[in-house]
């Protein structure tokens, strides 16, 4: 399976504000119409990070947004499994490596930051679907950490939701 990560940012590089907000996100022209249903269709697995879990928990209260697929959530503390995730306590990079292989389509890395840096260390990321917002806000929770990781990409694909601009690349190997 590939990994892959796919998201939205803002022109500046940031997830989020500092406080986690998506405020800047909401509204933006082309918001809803992504094409998220289609890649979503194309993920078996889905991984997260223990703040992108408790975002999701704030954001989506009454009802998770992932059912039906299985979801590992990498936490330090939470241990065990609750109805629509698993925390993995492991090692990441091992823990993934053994999901990619396994049969299926794509593992989706959802939300960025410690997780994701650690993978792209790694060189375990697949591919990157970035969505980019017309929107600076100036500081915030990055995409990508800095570290001494060089990574060369090749692109896909460039589509365009109204206001929003989706890069499509895929790791070199």
């Amino acid at each position: 399976m590939n990994l892959v990560f796919y998201g939205a940012i803002s022109l500046d590089g940031y997830l989020a504000r500092e406080n986690h907000s998506l405020d800047w996100l909401f509204g933006t022209e082309g918001e809803k119409e992504t094409g998220y249903q289609e890649f979503y269709e194309s993920v078996d697995i889905i991984l997260m990070g223990r703040n992108t879990y408790d975002q999701i928990s704030i954001l989506s209260p009454d009802k998770f947004p992932y059912e039906g697929k299985p979801c590992y959530v990498f936490s330090r503390t939470l241990k065990g499994s609750m109805e629509h995730v698993t925390f993995i306590n492991e090692d990441i990079v091992g823990f993934t490596q053994s999901l990619k292989e396994q049969e299926g389509k794509r593992i989706w890395m959802v939300g960025g930051g410690e997780v994701l840096q650690h993978l792209i260390q790694s060189n375990v990321v697949d591919e990157f679907i970035i969505q980019i917002a017309p929107t600076l806000i100036g500081r915030g929770i990055p995409l990508f950490v800095p570290g001494d990781q060089e990574n060369e990409l090749t692109l896909v694909d460039v589509r365009r939701y109204k206001q929003f601009a989706e890069l499509h690349y895929h790791v070199k190997r």
